[in-house]
């Protein structure tokens, strides 16, 4: 079967099961499960003989069962009807329990194709590949596809773990990582930022053996909380050749802001959750469920604060080496909010060098409401003098108009930008804004300017908004209406995080 023709066929499953009320999530864990099974099958066959081993179905308390049926490939594919459906169950459970990446794909798994028919016909489907000789980029195509599907999937929520790969492209172009340097996302998603890396790498760069080892096994690491979205980036992975089947995960389940776990890495590029509060849920003592605040009181942090954006930015400055190199998405507010906020953008400048900003459009990310920017920045030694001289920000954004469906954000849009940023040699810039060309939209502040500003503001704009004074220049109807939404989206998530933190005050 061509490569084509596979991705049809997994799609066109997909829609038939969603008809029968399994969503793409849904139907893309199940994937996940049954093609580890498959690819694990293959590879103890020849000419791999990797000699893997699954256990015997467990009961409740996680006990292998003495008779127990094989929880493998080869058992699974020969059920049938009620036999399947019960099997599959009971091999979901028991592989949650096991170490590695074994146990991080099956952790909290359920069977959610509840039609034994319909379960079989995606293992059918399944089977009738060898997974293992396919090349990397069609099984990384045909996954990454699901995951986006999945993203566009408002209800689900996932959009959250998904961000775009034309903006996770151009960062990873303007970084330009290096074999035999270590990468980290401290909220990793679906592994988005590793897999534009790896990909980065190897396009560039022509490995021995000792770097392509250390680039599949020991270049990335990661923190997802959530169980599914881990699973996903796992699995993501693997198929594009990151990792080993029977190895240890390179993810942890832990919140990456309790702690500094004191590991430091050459590179940290994120996109750390949307939202700005860090909060647990309680159950308070009448019984309520209600929503607590939650501050990180870390030693290594310059402000104690709730606000997660502003902790996950101080997260990631401790994460790096001395000379460690981060690229970080981050919603407006970091670069305006006082206080603590204040505090952070002026420690931030001191001890890195923030050297360019990149400001982003609406309609950009799955999330609605949210305003991003791109911050990059050098870790530096300690020194009495700050290390940021001057900040270069690219506005890519005012009289800029995207929407997710008809008008999508992709690489070649921001082709300017990483032309300007020179990552080849970014000292060498030049600037596009002068008196003499006020559209400009690559432009320099030093750092006694930014220091000026109240609150030491990084929110710089300068353009003129073109739609204001010129109706020729009016995006698409659609366009419009997609920036109002986002607006209004923004103004109302705004308006909750002030109504939770009363109510919370007034209980």
């Amino acid at each position: 079967m061509t490569d084509s023709a596979i991705i049809s066929k997994i799609w066109n499953l997909a829609n038939v099961l969603r008809d029968d009320g399994v969503g793409y999530g849904d139907y893309l864990e199940q994937i996940t499960y049954l093609l580890f099974l498959k690819m694990a099958d293959e590879l103890n066959k020849p000419p791999y003989n990797k000699r893997l081993k699954f256990p015997k179905l467990k009961d409740v308390e996680g006990n292998e069962i003495t008779d127990g049926e094989i929880c493998d490939w080869e058992t699974l594919s020969g059920k049938r009807g009620a036999e399947l459906e019960s099997f599959y169950a009971q091999l979901l459970r028991s592989l949650s329990t096991e170490k590695g990446m074994l146990g991080q794909i099956f952790t909290k798994s359920q069977n959610k194709i509840q039609d034994p028919a319909k379960l079989l016909k995606v293992i059918n489907m399944i089977n009738q590949e060898q997974w293992s000789m396919m090349g990397a980029d069609i099984k990384g195509k045909i996954y990454e596809g699901l995951l986006e599907k999945n993203a566009e999937d408002t209800k689900s929520g996932a959009g959250q773990y998904f961000t775009p790969r034309a903006l996770i492209k151009t960062m990873v172009a303007c970084v330009q990582p290096k074999p035999m340097k270590s990468i980290a996302d401290p909220a990793c998603g679906t592994g988005g930022f590793f897999l534009a890396s790896y990909d980065w790498i190897i396009a560039n760069n022509n490995l021995n053996r000792e770097e392509k080892e250390f680039l599949k096994n020991k270049t990335f690491h990661g923190n997802e909380i959530v169980a599914n979205t881990r699973r996903m980036c796992l699995m993501n992975m693997y198929l594009h050749n990151i990792g080993e089947i029977d190895g240890e995960s390179f993810l942890s389940p832990n919140d990456a802001l309790i702690s500094d776990d004191g590991n430091r890495y050459d590179y940290v590029l994120a996109n750390p959750p949307f939202g700005k509060k860090s909060s647990m849920t309680i159950t308070n003592e009448e019984g309520e469920i209600q929503k607590e605040d939650l501050s990180y009181n870390r030693q290594d942090f310059w402000e104690t604060t709730s606000n997660k954006q502003l902790n996950f930015l101080q997260h990631i400055k401790t994460q790096l080496k001395i000379s460690g190199e981060a690229a970080v998405v981050l919603p407006d507010n970091v670069l305006f909010e006082g206080g603590a906020g204040e505090e952070v953008r002026k420690q931030l400048m001191k001890t890195t060098e923030l050297h360019t900003i990149l400001r982003l459009p609406t309609g950009v990310f799955y999330a609605h409401g949210v305003k991003a920017n791109v911050l990059f920045f050098n870790n530096k030694p300690a020194s009495k003098d700050p290390w940021t001289k001057e900040v270069w920000i690219y506005d890519y954004r005012t009289n800029i108009h995207h929407t997710l469906k008809k008008k999508s954000m992709t690489t070649a849009d921001l082709l300017e930008f990483v032309k300007l940023y020179n990552p080849d040699n970014r000292h060498k810039r030049a600037e596009t804004w002068s008196d003499e060309n006020p559209d400009g939209c690559w432009r320099k502040f030093t750092y006694e300017e930014i220091l000026a500003r109240d609150k030491t503001n990084l929110d710089i704009f300068w353009l003129k908004d073109k739609s204001l004074t010129d109706l020729d220049n009016l995006p698409d109807p659609d366009v419009l209406a997609n920036e109002i939404i986002e607006n209004i989206e923004s103004g109302l998530n705004s308006f909750r995080e002030i109504m939770e933190t009363i109510n919370g005050n007034n209980k």
